[in-house]
């Protein structure tokens, strides 16, 4: 049931950042384990709190994608996140990976 939430998520391996919205100062790093067309799971030590609004943004070979978003869920190695805000350009970015992911993984017997 939480999956079909959130919809069908992808190992995915790319470095990101993330910072509260409307807040100044460094950007906190993390790493993308999943990504899905409406959110991800970054690896992360930065603390937020459920629903928060922040910003992130995803960096995989020679492009990135940013979105606002919100937290979903907080555990002690990261955080899930839902993208909310998303413009066209980041949008087909974002279905881009996705379909690479989906065309690279071994088809079943």
């Amino acid at each position: 049931m939480e999956q079909e939430r959130r919809g069908l998520r992808f190992a995915f391996s790319a470095d990101a950042v993330i910072s509260p919205e409307n807040l100044p100062g460094t950007p906190t790093p993390a790493r993308v384990t999943e990504l899905s067309l409406r959110g991800c799971f970054l690896q992360t030590s930065a603390s937020f709190e459920e629903r928060r609004v922040v910003l992130v943004k995803i960096f995989y070979l020679d492009e990135f994608f940013e979105a606002e978003a919100a937290v979903l869920y907080v555990q002690p190695r990261g955080l899930g996140i839902e993208f909310r805000e998303i413009k066209p350009h980041f949008r087909a970015v974002l279905q881009k990976w996705i379909l690479n992911v989906l065309n690279s993984q071994p088809e079943a017997p």
